[in-house]
Parts: C-alpha cells; sequence; structure tokens
C-alpha cells in the first residue's frame, strides 16, 4: 500500500467481515475519520478474520505473544497517531487449561507502543467495577496518552471508584458519545418503498404501524419481556385507537451460547405471527439493510439486562426513531436522558404501559423524534465526534512531544 506525505491514523481492533459490535463501529468510525483526513490514510490492524482496503489482519489471539506483530507493524506504519478500540474479549489470551490473562498482554501492547501518541477507546467502562476492573482500568490510564470514555457518568463514577480505594483519579480521560449516522433517515413517504424491498407489503395483516424489536438477538437483550405480553398490549392499543399495529421483529444470533434464546424468542414472535400480530425477519444486523428496517418502525423497544452502550441505540438515534428501554441500564439510561428522545423502564407493567402510550399518542412520537434529531445534529453525529477525534489525536500527539500528560477537569 502507498501513503501519501501524511503519516497515516492507524486504528486497532476488530473488523469485518467479522460479527462484532465493535468491528461495524470501528468501520463506521474509520468512514467518518477518513472524511476529515483526505489527505492521510486511514487504516486497520485487525484480528485475523478482518479484511479489506487498509486493513492489515495481524492480531493472533491464540498466541500469548500476538501483540509482537501488532508493535511491529506499527512501527513500519510510523503513524501520526494510534487509536485502539478496546473491549475486554477482543484481547485476551487463553492459555491451554483455559484460563485469560485479564488482558495483560494488552497492557503489553500499550507498552510496546510507548513512542507512538496513543489513544485508547474502551467500550466497557462498568459503573460499579469489579477490582480486576479498577485494576486493568488504572494500568491502561497510566500507559495511554488519552483515554476515550463513551459516556459523562462513566467518568464521574471512576473518580468515586478511585477515590474510594484511595487511587488517584486519571486527568487524561475525554468524553467521546459512541457516534451516530445522520445520512440515513427517510420521509414518511419513503416507507412503502422501504416495505416493498423486505417483503412487508405481501404480508396482509401487517398493518400500517409497526412497532420494532431490531438488532443482534443475544440473552441480555430481552426479547421475551415484550413478546410475552404482546397481544394484550396489540388489543389495548386497537381498543383506544381503532387501529391494528404489529410488532416487527428482525435480526439474528452471532453467539453459539445464544442459540437456545434466540429459538425462544423466534418460536414466540411464530405464534404471534400465526396470530397476526407480528412478523418476524432474519438478517445480519449491520449495513444498509440494519437502518432500513428500523426506518419501517414507529418507534423501537429496546429491552436489554446488561449494557453499557449500544450500537443498536446509535442507529436509533441516525433515524430519529423514539424508543423504550430499560433503567437504569448505563449508557442506555444516559443517553436516554440526555437526549431527551425516549421512554424508560423497570418493570414489565411499565414497559406494557409505555407502548401502549407511545402507540397511541402520536404527538408524543413526534416530540420524541425532534428531540432525537437535535441530539444528533447537535451532539452525536459523527461529524461532530470525529472533530472530537481529532481534538484527542492533538492532545495525544502534544502529551508525546512535551512528556507531560493530558490534563482534563473532572465531572463533578
Amino acid at each position: 500500500m502507498e501513503y501519501g506525505k501524511e503519516a497515516p491514523i492507524v486504528m486497532i481492533s476488530s473488523y469485518p467481515p467479522r460479527l462484532c459490535g465493535i468491528g461495524t463501529f470501528c468501520e463506521e468510525a474509520r468512514e467518518f475519520i477518513q472524511k476529515r483526513h483526505s489527505g492521510r490514510e486511514v487504516v486497520v490492524i485487525s484480528h485475523l478474520d478482518g479484511a479489506g482496503e487498509g486493513v492489515f489482519p495481524v492480531i493472533d489471539m491464540k498466541q500469548r505473544g500476538w501483540w509482537r506483530p501488532v508493535a511491529q507493524k506499527i512501527s513500519e506504519l510510523h503513524p501520526y497517531v494510534v487509536h485502539i478500540q478496546h473491549e475486554y474479549g477482543l484481547y485476551e489470551y487463553y492459555d491451554e487449561r483455559g484460563l485469560g490473562d485479564m488482558n495483560e498482554g494488552f497492557l503489553d501492547l500499550l507498552d510496546a507502543l510507548a513512542d507512538w501518541p496513543l489513544v485508547v477507546e474502551p467500550h466497557t467502562i462498568h459503573g460499579r467495577m469489579r477490582d480486576a476492573e479498577a485494576n486493568f482500568v488504572y494500568e491502561m490510564s497510566q500507559r495511554t496518552d488519552i483515554l476515550i470514555f463513551k459516556c459523562h457518568y462513566q467518568k464521574w463514577r471512576l473518580d468515586w471508584i478511585f477515590s474510594g480505594r484511595g487511587w488517584k483519579t486519571p486527568l487524561n480521560i475525554m468524553v467521546i458519545p459512541h457516534g451516530s449516522r445522520s445520512d440515513k433517515r427517510w420521509g414518511v413517504q419513503e416507507i412503502p418503498a422501504l416495505r416493498a424491498e423486505i417483503g412487508l407489503d405481501k404480508i396482509a395483516h401487517i398493518g400500517r404501524h409497526v412497532v420494532g424489536l431490531v438488532g443482534w438477538i443475544q440473552s441480555n437483550k430481552r426479547w421475551d419481556i415484550l413478546t410475552c405480553m404482546w397481544e394484550g398490549i396489540a388489543a389495548e392499543i386497537e381498543k383506544k385507537t381503532g387501529e391494528h399495529w404489529d410488532l416487527l421483529a428482525a435480526g439474528t444470533f452471532r453467539d453459539p451460547d445464544h442459540l437456545p434464546d434466540y429459538l425462544k424468542y423466534r418460536q414466540e414472535i411464530e405464534i404471534l405471527e400465526k396470530k397476526g400480530l407480528a412478523h418476524y425477519f432474519e438478517f445480519i444486523p449491520r449495513g444498509d439493510l440494519y437502518y432500513k428496517i428500523m426506518g419501517m418502525c414507529d418507534f423501537i423497544v429496546l429491552p436489554s439486562t446488561d449494557e453499557t452502550q449500544s450500537g443498536t441505540l446509535a442507529r436509533i438515534i441516525a433515524l430519529n426513531k423514539p424508543f423504550i428501554t430499560t433503567a437504569p441500564m448505563e449508557g442506555l439510561t444516559a443517553q436516554t436522558l440526555e437526549s431527551e428522545g425516549g421512554l424508560l423502564f423497570t418493570t414489565k407493567e411499565m414497559l406494557r404501559s409505555k407502548v401502549i402510550r407511545l402507540a397511541c399518542d402520536e404527538k408524543l412520537r413526534f416530540e420524541l423524534g425532534q428531540n432525537l434529531k437535535n441530539y444528533l445534529e447537535n451532539v452525536v453525529s459523527w461529524d461532530i465526534v470525529s472533530r472530537q477525534y481529532d481534538e484527542a489525536y492533538e492532545a495525544a500527539r502534544d502529551a508525546k512531544r512535551t512528556g507531560i500528560k493530558a490534563v482534563f477537569p473532572l465531572e463533578f
């Protein structure tokens, strides 16, 4: 690969075609970072199953020293900045006994890259950390020029967690939200074409209004919370409005461990489908189709029992779709409050009442959608987020050049 005069931005991450939320995130982030740097290559060092132009698949997690080829490739690329997407599972080495190294290899990688400007974007920063997590985040902060957290609550909670242990809170932490596209919105007049594209127009019972359950089918994404109540909910909505509403469940599973839940959820949808109340559409949640399926829905329900932030929610925001999600639930709750674009539930009865309320109140759906439009355009669009990445890159380069750690104020 030939480079221009500018040193490349190098991202380290999982990457498509791997079916991985972090990989999909990296692909989208890379697109918009590249848009801002037309004269500079943005390349990716990935795991062995990554592929594509400017992708170097050298991370082999079967090797204890997996990080050494990564460090070697970075040396060859001579980067402007190194931007790493971190998730514990991506960099965990397991020995012949099946024992993990608690991401020690990742810390070794950071040590090996100490001469380069380093930005690390951890995708899991829990509000209440286990001892091993707290220690890892501390060690990571010491080896990194800039840490990027997705939500403000993660930063102020970290201060509480560290100070409670008598540790000094790192100040090299920036908050940059999960980016959302602003180029995937469809007008009401375009919805019939989207429906026809996936064949909804050929299903006799599908009405004008649709509630969506969309995304990867996982054990923590509890579709069954809604499906077990949907028949009664649909009847109540029709009684109040005179209109028939359907449930559109769309997605698939990617982790074999989640197969039993996938089969359970799908069976429940098929029972509702036979009653003319729902439809199941199988697809891999990535690319344009992901957006188009969400675009057909009047609003989205995102029931989750374990989440720090969500790529699904980023797409909901991109489409300005009102939503209902679980609380208190880390980044899902934080972004719901910040955007004022969704409703929260903590019990099944609350979910039932919120779904009925949102289906019966077109004005509320419009208001929430407008709030999401404002939040997208002013806070989380990729154009804004990629500009904030540039600020992180410059801060990392300044820190490396001067030998002085970057300092950002605490939240509270």
